[in-house]
């Protein structure tokens, strides 16, 4: 097995590529699609870099995974998915997610809350097959109630569950995060994995202006997490995880990305003038009156 990383440095995200070099058979891990919030543009920039590997290698590509429903980047599961016959798999526990934000952007009974627009809702334990690639599902919710990590051979892709040890973990103030949950998730499920499983996290925020990392290990991780030791209490991760979090300002692309990930990554139908809309809730934490004064 072997493992190709991508950076967009737009999201500060990491693609995967997995792949058996023997079989050709190949899965990618959390895709990106490009998005300027400012000409509200959509482009497949980065998915083409990942379409370029896969190409020059010959690559089969089965299924295309996420981790989870992305509140800081696009996917591009769907371009890919059309590109090479892939089956979209993720966490079944994603209708939770989606029943969240389709009350929360008020996107309509006519938005369907059952995972239908994913091919796959993998279940927490369940073994995927992906041709000689086989996939161990972790369930690791606190970031998000649908968060899974996929453990592949001596590798693990922790989504945004767990972040390079100089960086912590992820954050869990997003509506269906939990402090505790993620506690459990990474000290119970991750950090119980053999101490020289690599993990492979979804982004690298390069503290202090490092260079970008994409691998680390469980065994550095649980001495070295700057958020999450393996000696790290409980009580002590969720006072912090929630004072930090308390302190994080939103992701600037956290409805238009929300909008198109619990939908599979499939873009907003177009209206009857041939355009597509996202939706922008508008002063979500404090109602206003028409005149922009508080409600």
């Amino acid at each position: 097995m072997r493992i190709q990383p991508f950076h967009d440095p737009a999201t500060c995200t990491l693609t995967y590529v997995v792949f058996d070099p023997a079989t050709k058979d190949a899965v990618v891990i959390d895709s990106v699609l490009d998005y300027d919030p400012l000409k509200a543009e959509t482009s497949t920039r980065s998915a083409e870099r990942v379409a370029a590997f896969l190409d020059e290698n010959e690559l089969r590509v089965p299924c295309v995974l996420e981790t989870h429903a992305h509140a800081d980047h696009l996917s591009a599961a769907q371009w890919l998915k059309h590109h090479y016959g892939s089956v979209l798999v993720i966490g079944e526990r994603i209708r939770k997610v989606q029943k969240t934000f389709r009350a929360l952007l008020d996107l309509g009974e006519g938005f369907p809350v059952d995972g239908s627009q994913f091919d796959y809702l993998v279940k927490d334990g369940e073994i995927l097959t992906a041709g000689s690639l086989r996939l161990a599902t972790l369930p690791t919710p606190g970031h998000t109630a649908a968060c899974v990590s996929y453990k592949i051979d001596d590798a693990v892709f922790t989504g945004d569950a767990l972040f390079m040890d100089d960086y912590g973990t992820g954050r869990c103030d997003f509506p269906g995060g939990s402090a505790e949950a993620l506690y459990h998730s990474v000290h119970g499920v991750l950090y119980a994995l053999p101490d020289e499983t690599r993990v492979f996290p979804c982004h690298d925020y390069q503290p202090g202006g490092r260079e970008v990392r994409y691998e680390t290990s469980i065994g550095k991780s649980k001495s070295d997490n700057v958020q999450l030791r393996a000696d790290t209490t409980q009580d002590d991760y969720v006072a912090f995880r929630e004072k930090r979090d308390a302190t994080l300002a939103q992701p600037k692309l956290l409805y238009p990305s929300i909008q198109v990930n619990i939908a599979g990554g499939r873009l907003p139908e177009a209206h009857a003038n041939g355009t597509r809309y996202l939706v922008m809730p508008l002063n979500l934490a404090h109602p206003t009156a028409e005149d922009g004064a508080r409600a």
